[in-house]
């Protein structure tokens, strides 16, 4: 009923590949049978449209057609991955989890009820419609991790219409909006999802070059990497088409790099936000940060140069935390934004922005800067309490060159002195071995 239109196009195409998992590939026709299996199973094994169940795994063909079988059967799915391993008990408390759905590593499945009864308000809506749900928990690296319940319908609505079928390497998970994006488009347009369980540079860029991937959606934390180990100069990316970028604010040096180094590759930076979806976005061209965004179902409008969104499919609201809407379902996002015309240049999260005797610095124009350096591996940029500016800009850098610290400050201010304001060069540095992000391949920003 709900994913009837998926089912269809799956028919259609039932010799095409549809999942490459362990350099396995599985074909629609394959996927098609499963989704019908995980029907009867879930049904033998009573659970209940309306279920809450936690999707526990990551992408594998048995994992993306259970997930398909809970939508048609009408649950509220909640993806928990490996990424969020120390945190499930957490998680599954506050999603009142009832049925825990794992699959291993070899692809098998397992469903185990647990004593929980969700009774949220939210629940109850998804219910009172016949909807099934999602469930998808931020990831917290500025705070505690909220819980945004959607309405699975409004999600699926985009991908009726039929689009580009691309090879495609999903490299954000269940777990994320971009992840549960990606892999309906890539299902939608009987296109093939190629999971990867080596995230590395050089894992991705193997794959890339075994199973000619067409699309690459990823962040600009993950381009840095691949940029400073060279692992595309190790492999045939010839079929590489795209690359979408999103999560983060893409510094300005990074990209220029990326395009000069891969021309033909076309750039397109994507926005979205668990609380309101994927928007239809248009980069003005592959080496330009600005982007207009939205498209059917969405609108946009900036106040007092910050960003915010309406959308239809945007979520019900959290199951902890107050609802962020405005009283007329505007969500201001968060993030600070320039116009020019129908175009937006995001400029970073309004909380991370660093104010430096009333000065304002965006901690991506200085990441950019501090990238272009000889010898700067990763760098992050935050704010430190300082009790005269009241903040003072802070660098956490990794370095694959020898030098001390002083060796460092010395030659990064020397950089600065002409591509910076004085004030938003860092005056204060740390150097670092370990990875600045996290599990997503987004930067972790302290904030003190």
């Amino acid at each position: 009923m709900y994913i009837d239109f998926l089912l269809e196009r799956f028919r259609t195409n039932h010799a095409s590949d549809a999942v490459v998992w362990r350099d396995q590939i599985f074909g629609y026709g394959f996927l098609a049978d499963a989704v019908a299996r995980w029907g009867r199973s879930l049904a033998d094994a009573s659970v209940a449209p309306g279920t809450v169940v936690s999707l526990e795994s990551d992408f594998s063909p048995n994992a993306i057609a259970l997930l398909l079988a809970l939508i048609e059967r009408g649950c509220i799915v909640v993806p928990l991955t490996s990424s969020v391993e120390t945190k499930k008990p957490e998680f599954r408390a506050i999603a009142q989890v009832e049925t825990i759905a794992s699959v291993s590593a070899g692809d098998q499945a397992r469903l185990e009820p647990t004593a929980a009864r969700a009774s949220h308000e939210l629940y109850a809506r998804l219910r009172s419609a016949l909807h099934p749900g999602l469930v998808l928990f931020s990831s917290g690296s500025t705070g505690k991790s909220k819980a945004a319940v959607h309405d699975f319908v409004p999600l699926l609505e985009k991908f009726r219409v039929s689009r580009h079928a691309l090879r495609t390497l999903t490299f954000l998970l269940f777990d994320h909006i971009g992840g549960v994006n990606t892999l309906l488009y890539v299902l939608s347009n009987a296109g093939c999802v190629v999971t990867v369980q080596d995230r590395s540079p050089q894992g991705v860029c193997a794959a890339i070059e075994k199973h000619r991937v067409q699309l690459l959606p990823t962040s600009p934390t993950f381009i840095n990497l691949l940029l400073v180990s060279e692992a595309y100069r190790e492999h045939d990316l010839s079929s590489l088409e795209l690359v979408t970028y999103g999560t983060e604010v893409m510094p300005e040096g990074t990209l220029a790099r990326f395009h000069q180094l891969l021309p033909h590759v076309r750039l397109l930076q994507t926005y979205g936000l668990s609380e309101v979806g994927i928007l239809r976005s248009q980069s003005r061209s592959s080496d330009s940060l600005w982007v207009k965004v939205g498209g059917e179902g969405f609108e946009t409008r900036v106040v007092d140069g910050m960003l915010q969104i309406r959308a239809q499919s945007a979520m019900l609201g959290y199951l902890n935390a107050p609802s962020p809407f405005t009283p007329d379902g505007w969500l201001p996002t968060g993030d600070a934004v320039e116009t020019d015309g129908e175009y937006l240049r995001i400029r970073g999260r309004q909380s991370e922005i660093i104010n430096v005797g009333g000065e304002k610095v965006y901690p991506a124009e200085v990441e950019s800067v501090l990238q272009a350096m000889e010898g700067v591996a990763d760098v992050t940029v935050s704010a430190e309490v300082h009790p005269i500016t009241g903040q003072i800009v802070t660098a956490r850098v990794r370095l694959s060159t020898a030098e001390t610290l002083p060796e460092f400050r010395r030659r990064m201010r020397l950089f600065c002195r002409d591509r910076l304001p004085a004030f938003k060069i860092p005056q204060k540095v740390l150097l670092v071995d370990e990875a600045m992000h996290g599990e997503r391949f987004k930067k972790m920003r302290i904030v003190s």
